[in-house]
């Protein structure tokens, strides 16, 4: 049923578009995604389950964003420009998306799902049982690892230490989610500090 799971998340996202996390009924997310409230416990069985898998569906899309922007599809050639397209890529999705931005920065209000299990490592937040949400900062390292990994052939020699260079974008990314500023600015930001 993965139809069926993917249609319950959009029901749920949507539903936390138009009201706090509290007043979203199960049975109103179920008949959004046109099937039965059986059907949404049986795949997420609890509000909680639906809430972490919504939480993890974000954060992998968020990830695949970043993978996009480090490869070179966003229409950004050498390295340096990839990194700041991944950068520029955090400060847009944690604008537009309240659950990328919760879960990069800690900071759930109450419109959101409130993590409820403290956690302090989560070795990848693309788990199919529910679990604990990642915790603050832990998304952010995984787009950095991941920066590591496929800019590390394109590193030019005698540059930052490449490691380095993506712990410092991906902070430098997170401080401009926490105190925006235009997209634009981190790109240059990020130029600037890995030149």
């Amino acid at each position: 049923m993965p139809a069926a799971r993917e249609s319950l998340l959009d029901a749920a996202f949507a539903a936390l578009e138009g009201r706090p996390w509290p007043r979203v009924k199960m049975a109103e997310v179920a008949a959004a995604a046109g099937v039965s409230r059986q059907t949404l416990y049986n795949q997420f069985g609890s509000k909680e389950g639906l809430a972490r898998a919504l939480v993890r569906r974000e954060a992998d899309a968020y990830l695949s964003g970043v993978e996009r922007a480090l490869s070179g599809a966003s229409g950004a050639a050498g390295p340096r420009e990839r990194l700041a397209a991944a950068a520029v890529w955090t400060v847009r999705s944690a604008t537009e998306n309240p659950l990328v931005r919760a879960v990069l920065t800690g900071c759930w209000n109450e419109r959101l799902p409130t993590p409820v299990t403290p956690v302090t490592s989560v070795t990848s937040v693309r788990t199919a049982s529910p679990g604990p949400l990642p915790a603050p900062g832990e998304l952010l390292g995984q787009a950095r690892d991941r920066a590591v990994r496929l800019l590390a052939g394109d590193w030019p020699p005698g540059a930052v230490e490449l490691p380095l260079a993506c712990e410092a974008v991906a902070r430098l990314a997170l401080s401009y989610v926490v105190a925006p500023a235009p997209a634009a600015d981190v790109a240059r930001m990020v130029r600037t500090v890995v030149a």
